[in-house]
This record gives C-alpha cells, structure tokens and sequence, in this order.
C-alpha cells in the first residue's frame, strides 16, 4: 500500500496479499550505537549483524585504517557515506582511488581498503563467508535457515568481467525513480533519497515481501520501523505489532512477510539504506531504477 506520489505504487505487485500460513519468524535488530563492537583494533571498531542472505559490517575508523580481505568468495559493498573521507582500494586489477560519499563494488578475491581520512564505512557482503558470519552479533538467529525465503542465488556475472565498480552517490532525486538504487551478483543496495525531518505520517508506505528480506540500515538521524505481522487460522503463530525506534547507526532486518514501513524521526537528515540478496527482480524491471543496470544483467528467468 502506497501513497500515490510513491514510485513503488506504479509496481504490478503493489496491491498483492500477504502470504499468510505457517508460523513466522521475528525481525533483527542490531543497535550498533549502543552495542560492543565485534571487531576492535587500534584504529577501527566494526559492528557485524546479519539477515538469511547478507550480512553488514559497520565501521568507525581513525585516518590510515586499513581493511582487508583474503580469499573473498564473490563480490561484496562499501559504502563511504562521508563527503571527503573516501578510500584507496587495491583488488587484483590495480588500484582505484573512491572519493566520499559513493557505493563501491568490490570483486571476489583479494582486496585492500586504505581509509587515508578515517570516517565511517559499511561493508555488505553475502552470508557464503563463515569467517563473517560466525562474527555476526546475531549468528543463533540464523543457526537453522529461515524457511520462508528461498536457497540464495548469484545474479549473472558481469559480461565486462569483475573489478572495482566506485559510483558517486552525488545523484539528484527524479520523479518517478526511487531512491538511488545499485546491483551486483549478490546484492541490491537503495540509497535511499535524504530525508529532512520527520516523515509526514500521511504519506506512510506499508507493504509486504512474500519471499525475501529486507535490511535497513541506518546511517543519519533515526527511524520507527513498525511491523504487523498478518494472522492466521492457528493464533499460536501470531506476533505483536513492533514501532521499533532506532537510532543511527543501525541495522534493522524485516522477514517475509511482515507489513512494514519505516518513518524518520529526527528534525535533521534521517539517512537509511535498503539492502536485499539476491537483487531484486521487481526494481529490477522498473525502466531507469537500477542506476548500473548496464553492468550486471539480469537472470533470464526474471
């Protein structure tokens, strides 16, 4: 259900029922601003949390940190939401020099992020890295798989061949495009437009996912996530409504197939991130949604 100056609206599916039978499993919440860091070195503190199919690595670092990943099994994320902090990646191909403020997509093997200014930094990756996962805030959660999404598959590899792809996300907001969204084989990242002020509560968005997840990250300002989950015939599977209030940053993962929608609280800049693995189909089709559609294809059964 969306307001009609929503892009989504426009979408076949919008107006779709929920799946409504079996028993449902709960939202994740990472609250890396009040949380202990699963990683701590000298110059960098990571928060780790996870959903089925991806997992978010935030950071905080001091200038001349340095990321590493050895033996990385597909492509993976970084965001560099700062304006003027941005990275010096090595990967197997040479160097590239990403400035602030962009969406950077790194292939699968060795890499290297150099943070020359320090700042914050998110890193997205697949769950087909144990090493990550098992590192992940909420792991138990995840120790059996959610019955509700299905076995994760890779999108296409990309005709040109895998190597550093760093897009700014300097981009001015257009009717009828939402958000600013990016895909790779693994994942779908939507910056979302900025918000400023709180979300006009008239122009709310509740709608529902039958078969895959969503995350929400948090980077600016702070976000109501409220959730209902539908009811059945077996009132033992029902779940309370959730209004969960968090603050930035943070990582909120929605399950298939909860209604949510997700509202800006902060007079300042409310800043939040949607995340989905595999990418999806549906924004996949919209004509200009995808911003590096010309990079990745689809699969032919999408």
């Amino acid at each position: 259900m969306y307001d009609s100056s929503d892009p989504r609206s426009r979408m076949a599916a919008a107006a779709k029922a929920p799946s409504i039978s079996g028993h449902y499993t709960p939202a994740e919440y990472g609250l890396y601003y009040e949380e202990d860091p699963q990683e701590t070195a000298a110059d960098t503190r990571t928060w780790m949390s996870r959903g089925q199919n991806f997992l978010v690595a935030y950071s905080e670092a001091e200038p001349g940190a340095v990321l590493e990943r050895k033996g990385q099994i597909d492509e993976y994320v970084l965001l560099l939401p700062d304006k003027g902090k941005g990275a010096v990646i090595d990967a197997p191909e040479g160097r590239t020099v990403a400035e602030g403020f962009s969406l950077v997509i790194l292939p699968p093997g060795d890499t290297r992020i150099a943070l020359p200014d320090g700042g914050r930094i998110a890193r997205i990756f697949s769950t087909r890295s144990p090493d990550l996962v098992a590192r992940c805030s909420n792991a138990a959660s995840f120790a059996a798989e959610h019955p509700r999404i299905p076995p994760f598959e890779p999108w296409p590899e990309p005709p040109a061949g895998y190597r550093v792809r760093a897009y700014s996300l300097d981009i001015p907001k257009e009717p009828g495009r939402f958000g600013r969204i990016f895909r790779c084989t693994t994942l779908m990242v939507n910056y979302l437009d900025p918000q400023q002020g709180p979300r006009d509560v008239t122009k709310l968005s509740p709608h529902h996912h039958d078969d895959f997840e969503q995350g929400s990250l948090a980077l600016d300002g702070a976000f109501t996530h409220h959730l209902r989950w539908p009811w059945t015939t077996d009132m033992t599977a029902w779940r309370e409504d959730e209004h969960a209030y968090c603050k930035s940053p943070s990582l909120a993962v929605i399950p298939p197939p909860a209604i949510h929608t997700s509202r800006g609280m902060e007079e300042g800049l409310n800043q939040l991130v949607d995340i989905f693995s595999p990418p999806r189909a549906d924004f996949s089709k919209q004509p200009g949604w995808v911003l590096n559609a010309d990079a990745y294809p689809m699969p032919p059964e999408a």
